[in-house]
C-alpha cells in the first residue's frame, strides 16, 4: 500500500454456507474452509491478500461454530493477531459489518476498513492492490467504495453496478448510478455490450465512523442493536462473543439494502483481477486449469472420450466415459452428477435433501472440533466405529455417558487418558477401556498427532449423549 494510506483493517465476512459447492461444502464446514483453486483454503488465500506492510491484523466475522476452524486456518496460513467476532445467529452482511465497524473505532478511530468475503478468488492480486489504494484514498474522502469487476460473460447469477460519472480528485474512482439484481439472460447480455455495468463482489473499503454514520442514518435498528451485542460481549481465548440477545433483534439485511443503495456517499472502482466469487461447480470449472478436452480434473479421476467436465474426487477412483459438459464430484458419502449448465441448481438438491432430514446435507462425515476431528468409520446394531485425530497440546473435554461404553487404541502417538480419577498414559497400539458412567478425558501431551480407534458399544450412540464436566473450551 502507498505511504499516503493509513494502515488499512481487513475485516473478512465468513459466515457464507457454499451450499451451491455440495456434497464438498456443507453447513458445518463450508466451501471458505477448503482449498479450491490454489493449495490454500480460500479463506487463508483472502487473509494473505490483506497481510503484510499497510495491513493490520483481520477482523474475522464468522459463526460461533467455525472459530476454531478459523482460528486453526489462519494459523496454518501465518497470519497472526486476529480477532474474531462470533455471530450468535446469522443476521447478513449490515450487522457483521457493523460489528466490525465498532470493535475498529474502539482501537483505531477513523480507521479504514477493507470489507470482503472470506470465499473469492482473485488471480491478480498487484492488480486487486492497485485498486484497493484508490478505493482507501476515496475513503478517506468520506466515500464508501465498492470493487465493480468488468463482466466477462453475460453472468445470470451475479448481481450487477451500473458506474456513472468519474469523481473529480480521485482517480480510477466512479460514481454509482444504481444497483441491479441478478438480471435475466438477455438484460445481462444488453449490460455486456453496453460497458457501463460491473459485476457486484461484495467488497467494500470505507472509514469505519463513516459506515456507523450510514447506518444510524438509514438503517438505525442494526447498528444500535449491534452496538448492544458489542457493549456485552465477552472475551473467549482469541474470540469475541457477540451478546445474544440484542444480536438477534438486529434487521437480517445486507449492506447493499441497508446503506449503499440509499447513500449518496457510494463510489466504484472499476477493476479486471480474474476475480470470481467461486459460487458454482460451473464456476470452478471456469476459472480451473483444463486439459486438452476441456476437462477440469482433481483428485484420482480417469476421463475417457470427455469433454469439458468438472471432476473432483476427495479420495474414491472415479472414472467418466462419455459425458460433456458435465459435473462429478465424488465424496466419502456422496456423489453429485449433474449437467454444468444446472450449477445454480444444487441449492435446491441441498433444500430436498434437509427436507429428508438427510444429515449429508450439512454435515460430512469428519467433524472438526476445538481439539481435532472424528470421523464415522463403521455403524451397527450397538457399536460403532471412529477414528479420532487430535492435536498436540490439546484434550476432550472432562465428559460421561448414560448410554454407551468406549475402548480406544492408540495408533500413532501418545494419550493421557484421565478415568474416574486415573491418569494413564497409552503408547501406539496400547488401549484403555471407559464403561458406561465413567468420568473420562483424552489428551496428547506430545508433540505430534495422536491418532486413535474408538468403539463404542451402547443402547444409543448419539452424540448428544455427552454430559460435559470440565471443558477448556467454553462449550456445555
Amino acid at each position: 500500500m502507498p505511504s499516503s494510506v493509513t494502515t488499512i483493517i481487513p475485516v473478512i465476512l465468513s459466515g457464507g454456507s457454499g451450499t451451491r459447492l455440495w456434497p464438498l461444502s456443507r453447513e458445518t464446514y463450508p466451501k471458505q474452509f477448503w482449498p479450491l483453486v490454489s493449495e490454500r483454503t480460500l479463506l487463508a488465500d483472502t487473509a494473505l491478500r490483506a497481510h503484510g506492510p499497510g495491513f493490520a491484523p483481520p477482523i474475522v466475522v464468522c459463526n460461533e461454530s467455525h472459530r476454531f476452524l478459523v482460528a486453526e486456518q489462519l494459523r496454518e496460513a501465518d497470519v497472526p493477531g486476529a480477532r474474531i467476532l462470533l455471530e450468535p445467529v446469522a443476521r447478513n452482511s449490515a450487522p457483521a459489518i457493523a460489528a466490525a465497524a465498532i470493535l475498529a473505532e474502539e482501537t483505531s478511530p477513523g480507521a479504514v476498513l477493507w470489507i470482503m468475503p472470506a470465499d473469492s478468488a482473485i488471480t491478480d492480486v498487484p492488480g486487486l492492490h492497485a485498486a484497493l489504494a484508490k478505493a482507501a484514498t476515496a475513503a478517506q474522502a468520506g466515500r464508501i467504495v465498492t470493487f465493480g469487476m468488468q463482466p466477462t460473460a453475460p453472468e445470470t447469477g451475479y448481481g450487477y453496478i451500473e458506474s456513472g460519472a468519474a469523481l473529480e480528485g480521485l482517480d480510477g474512482v466512479q460514481a454509482i448510478a444504481r444497483f441491479v439484481e441478478k438480471p435475466d439472460l438477455a438484460t445481462a447480455e444488453g449490460f455486456l455490450a453496453g460497458g457501463r455495468h460491473l459485476w457486484n463482489s461484495g467488497t467494500f473499503v470505507a472509514r469505519a465512523d463513516t459506515l456507523l454514520a450510514e447506518l444510524q442514518d438509514f438503517a438505525p435498528e442494526v447498528v444500535n442493536s449491534v452496538r448492544g451485542a458489542m457493549s456485552g460481549a465477552k472475551r473467549d481465548l482469541d474470540f469475541i462473543r457477540l451478546d445474544p440477545a440484542p444480536f438477534s433483534g438486529a434487521p437480517n439485511i445486507s449492506i447493499d439494502y441497508a446503506v449503499m443503495e440509499r447513500t449518496a456517499n457510494g463510489a466504484v472502482v472499476p477493476c479486471s483481477i480474474g476475480w470470481s466469487d467461486v459460487g458454482s461447480w460451473a464456476a470452478l470449472w471456469e476459472i480451473g486449469e483444463k486439459d486438452a478436452d476441456g476437462n477440469v480434473v482433481k483428485g484420482p479421476a480417469h476421463l475417457v472420450g470427455a469433454k469439458n467436465c468438472y471432476v473432483r474426487s476427495e479420495g474414491m477412483l472415479t472414472g467418466v466415459v462419455g459425458l460433456d459438459d458435465a459435473v462429478i464430484v465424488v465424496t466419502d458419502d456422496a456423489v453429485l452428477a449433474m449437467h454444468r449448465d444446472r450449477a445454480q441448481d444444487v441449492k435446491k438438491l441441498v433444500e430436498k435433501l434437509r427436507a429428508a432430514k438427510l444429515k449429508q446435507a450439512t454435515e460430512h462425515r469428519r467433524m472438526y472440533r476445538p481439539w481435532g476431528w472424528y470421523e464415522g468409520l463403521i455403524q451397527g446394531s450397538r457399536f460403532q466405529v471412529k477414528q479420532i485425530a487430535v492435536r498436540p497440546g490439546s484434550k476432550l473435554s472432562l465428559q460421561k455417558h448414560f448410554h454407551r461404553a468406549e475402548h480406544w487404541v492408540v495408533v500413532n502417538g501418545t494419550a493421557i487418558v484421565e478415568r474416574d480419577g486415573e491418569r494413564i498414559m497409552l503408547r501406539e497400539n496400547e488401549s484403555v477401556y471407559l464403561p458406561l458412567g465413567c468420568v473420562h478425558r483424552l489428551e496428547n501431551p506430545g508433540k505430534i498427532p495422536l491418532a486413535l480407534i474408538e468403539v463404542q458399544v451402547g443402547s444409543y450412540l448419539g452424540e448428544d449423549d455427552i454430559v460435559r464436566i470440565e471443558d477448556t473450551y467454553g462449550r456445555t
